[in-house]
């Protein structure tokens, strides 16, 4: 290796990169369904004969990082048995998948009888079978309910097609060609990667190439070594929730994370996390730690490409039968909302300690909106996946962008085209807009998400949405507010229908003239709004991104006759909103500072009744308590006599958090969120 120069290190490593690049390009003009060529839902990688990722482009990190765990279980069941010529198929999340619509194809390239590459790809297929057309449904209680379930399998062998397979699970998905074509074109894409590795082997010679490798994944590894090595030392913590429902509303589950960091070593440690549920709110060990892999390379390494090596100095402690590890036969098809949930607790707990490099919360869920049913026109099954990007937080150099894939979607598409979806689906996309005030207040404001109506035209469908974030929002940090949650509701004959599950439905029946309105969530605020510049207050009302109301009462500023902004009046209502602020006095609790019930775990704080009273909060309202970090901790209020008036009893996670110790004041705010129109 230290005879490879750093020149011809680069063009080898490049070399790897161009394989993904045109993989990405044959995927792109060949696949069938909509969500993939159009909406770029898919993922191409590179790995090595050990399952190490060694090139992506720019794929979707929720793809890519999660992968080596499926080859790596894949060369475990099925590695002694691969030949040239062979192709594995799986989706299985139990065996290092994510959710069952991706569909993995992993091809085995030989040279000279040796294994020396994976060219892999992972499409997102509309359907998979289950229970509702899209597969994926907000009321699933188990993961035969959410399609077909795949393992490793020898999809090819020796260059032909297993077909007896390949018609088995053709005939449990939906819209069966556009499902025969995808897979054509990911085995199309793994070719061309095989055709390009010979040229690559045959300019370079294998050992070299397989040294530059071995060198670059050492160099990454070196970088995040050395940036985890800036971090102080220490632990931080951080929690925040997924959502369920049961007969009184909602029933959180928690999520808690403790990074350890020591020297030039992470450990992001989960345990505590709520137990796997019978809801589409669980995920995988491979979902979770790509999850961590991902903040931490946007945060501390976003300029070099992403390789295994950025992964070794990390350490991923998730307990089996959880939440984020979930094993048979729970729902797994959660994968989005999990994702964004252990992404929103990484920057939680890293805004504690380097809030200069990360953001607010982001759109908090995938939003997964799913449309199908016989168009009566054509007598064929059809399938629309609909993922309405959000906003993303705000962070120290701007605002949060609007409507735009976050850190884990790579180039994702943010808006499938009108003109597409209406000539393939009777569906018509009435209007598309960014929701007014739905990103959250800030000194650098939150992202806005997206306002979308969607017309069924003829016949009749089945509605599914699998989401999180429809009560709890995405979280503002450094005092900045909360975004706008997700909403999704049916409008028929004039009148709005909404579901009894906030953000998780399954299979509800649409009929001709029906209009679902979608409202993607906003991106969290970044510092204190009453200190944005005014001068920038004016340029989003001009613009119309956030209301006059919102401008007065959260921004502060007070508006003259003809709408312009009264300078000398808005400091002295800044002043006044400031000096409103709840505080209460932290104190040591002596109690448990968690309440259990069922699947459910949230934390409570008990107040003097008299301080409920005051600060116009009634028992199980949510709220935010913030301290020195400005990260908030969100709990549920509960009234208690014998806690002293002008009191907060914490325990010691929660005080970590904010920041505080006994005796200091602790800002108590309702949890603020937006009303999007």
């Amino acid at each position: 290796m230290s005879k490879i120069d750093p020149v011809t290190l680069e063009i080898m490593t490049e070399g790897l990169i161009s394989v993904v690049r045109e993989m990405r390009a044959t995927v792109f003009r060949t696949a069938r369904s909509v969500a993939i060529y159009e909406a770029r839902d898919f993922s191409c990688g590179l790995f090595d004969a050990t399952g190490q990722v060694v090139a992506q482009s720019e794929d979707i990190g929720s793809h890519v990082v999660p992968l080596p765990w499926s080859v790596e279980q894949s060369l475990k069941e099925l590695g002694d048995d691969l030949a040239p010529g062979d192709a594995i198929l799986m989706n299985d999340p139990y065996r290092g998948g994510t959710h069952l619509n991706d569909v993995t194809i992993i091809y085995p390239v030989f040279h000279d009888g040796k294994l020396v590459f994976f060219p892999a790809v992972r499409e997102h297929w509309a359907d998979v079978g289950g229970s509702v057309p899209g597969s994926m449904s907000g009321t699933a209680n188990e993961i035969y309910q959410e399609g077909i379930r795949i393992p490793p399998l020898k999809i090819m062998e020796g260059g032909k097609i297993n077909n007896a397979v390949m018609e088995l699970l053709l005939s449990n998905m939906r819209v069966r060609d556009e499902r025969l074509g995808d897979f054509n074109s990911g085995m199309a894409a793994c070719k061309t990667a095989e055709r390009r590795l010979r040229e690559l082997i045959s300019r370079h010679g294998l050992d070299p190439l397989l040294a530059s490798v071995n060198l670059n994944l050492k160099r990454s590894e070196k970088r995040m070594r050395e940036k985890i090595s800036s971090l102080p030392d220490g632990d931080v913590y951080y929690e925040d929730y997924l959502e369920t429902f049961g007969p009184n509303g909602l029933e959180p589950l928690l999520l808690p994370l403790r990074l350890t960091i020591a020297g030039d070593k992470l450990t992001a440690d989960f345990t505590g996390v709520s137990p796997q549920v019978p809801a589409p709110v669980n995920s995988t060990l491979a979902v979770t730690a790509a999850s961590v892999f991902i903040t931490l390379k946007s945060a501390l390494d976003p300029k070099h490409a992403l390789n295994h090596g950025s992964f070794r100095p990390v350490t991923v402690i998730a307990p089996e039968g959880t939440i984020v590890n979930v094993t048979h036969p729970a729902p797994a098809g959660s994968h989005g909302e999990i994702r964004k949930r252990v992404i929103a607790c990484m920057l939680g707990a890293l805004s504690q300690i380097c809030p200069e490099l990360i953001s607010a919360d982001i759109h908090r869920t995938s939003f997964h909106n799913l449309i199908g049913g016989i168009d009566p026109k054509t007598g064929r099954e059809f399938v629309h996946y609909e993922w309405s990007a959000g906003g993303n937080g705000g962070f120290k150099g701007a605002d949060g962008p609007s409507v735009m894939a976050a850190i884990d979607w790579g180039d994702l598409s943010t808006a499938q085209p009108s003109e597409v979806l209406e000539s393939r689906f009777p569906l018509h996309i009435e209007w598309t807009r960014q929701g007014i005030d739905s990103g959250g207040a800030g000194y650098n404001r939150g992202g806005l998400g997206m306002r979308r109506s969607i017309m069924l035209t003829r016949g009749s469908a089945s509605y599914s949405l699998l989401s999180d974030g429809a009560v709890m929002p995405p979280f503002g940090v450094l005092t900045g507010q909360s975004g706008a949650r997700v909403e999704s509701f049916i409008i028929r004959d004039g009148k709005r229908i909404d579901f009894p599950t906030p953000g998780k439905v399954g299979g509800f029946p649409m009929k001709e003239g029906d209009r679902l309105i979608l409202q993607s969530a906003g991106g969290g605020g970044y510092g204190d709004p009453l200190t944005r510049e005014i001068h920038r207050i004016t340029e989003d009302l001009r613009a119309g991104l956030i209301s006059m109301q919102a401008a007065t009462e959260i921004y502060g500023v007070v508006l003259k006759d003809d709408n312009t902004i009264d300078q000398d009046a808005s400091v002295e209502h800044r002043e006044r909103l400031l000096k409103a602020r709840p505080t209460l006095q932290a104190a040591i609790a002596d109690f448990d500072c968690y309440k259990t019930v069922g699947y459910s775990r949230k934390r409570i704080c008990r107040v003097n009744p008299a301080d409920a009273q005051r600060f116009g909060q009634t028992i199980d309202d949510c709220i935010e308590i913030l301290g020195p970090t400005g990260t908030p901790l969100r709990a549920w209020i509960e009234v208690d006599e014998s806690v002293e008036a002008g009191q907060l009893p914490l325990d010691t996670l929660g005080l970590g958090v904010l920041g505080a110790e006994e005796g200091d004041d602790v800002k108590v705010r309702s949890l603020l969120i937006p009303v999007v129109t």
